[in-house]
């Protein structure tokens, strides 16, 4: 995020302020299960939710695009519910037939989406590990060790992007543009 600031001001000037505690254990408990401490952490300091006039009800996940990239974004905490209740199941896994390879776990919960809720990316709370989905596809599990690592890619991202060397974005009057 201090990147993102140095960077795109005007983008990070944006964004929403912190979560609080009483939110995120609100939201465990309209889940049923508890959030990785990773994604406490980073909900504490960046709860990325819209305000509530510029939800738009005629998409699947709202949130602020254009970062991470263009076309995802990540999730507010009422974005990450409305997204989880859609995926979890009663079963624990989607498909029920298929436990070891499922689409889906209830472990999983989401922290980027593109606007459908087709694609993106979940930290599972048994171990801290952030996997993708992409509906159709197989999902990815351990594509980052944590969440951490993760953020670390991005913060590798952002520096191409401020030393010019990225072919699709670039800092524009303190905002990312995408190509």
């Amino acid at each position: 995020m201090s990147l993102l600031r140095e960077h795109a001001p005007a983008d990070h000037a944006d964004l929403p302020g912190p979560a609080t505690e009483q939110m995120l254990a609100a939201a465990e408990e309209r889940m049923g299960i508890s959030l990785h401490g990773d994604l406490r952490t980073w909900l504490l300091q960046n709860n990325l939710d819209l305000p509530e006039e510029d939800v738009d009800d005629e998409v699947a996940c709202c949130g602020f695009d254009g970062f991470p990239d263009e076309g995802s974004f990540f999730l507010g905490i009422r974005a990450m519910e409305r997204l989880y209740a859609n995926r979890s199941t009663s079963c624990g896994f989607d498909p029920p037939d298929e436990p070891d390879y499922p689409f889906w776990r209830s472990e999983w919960i989401p922290f980027l989406s593109d606007q459908d809720g087709w694609m993106g990316k979940f930290v599972d709370v048994r171990d801290g590990r952030v996997g993708s989905w992409f509906v159709g596809d197989p999902t990815v599990t351990g594509e980052y060790e944590s969440m951490a690592q993760y953020f670390d890619s991005l913060a590798e991202t952002l520096t191409r992007i401020a030393d010019g060397s990225s072919p699709v974005c670039r800092f524009t009057e303190g905002r990312l543009v995408w190509s």
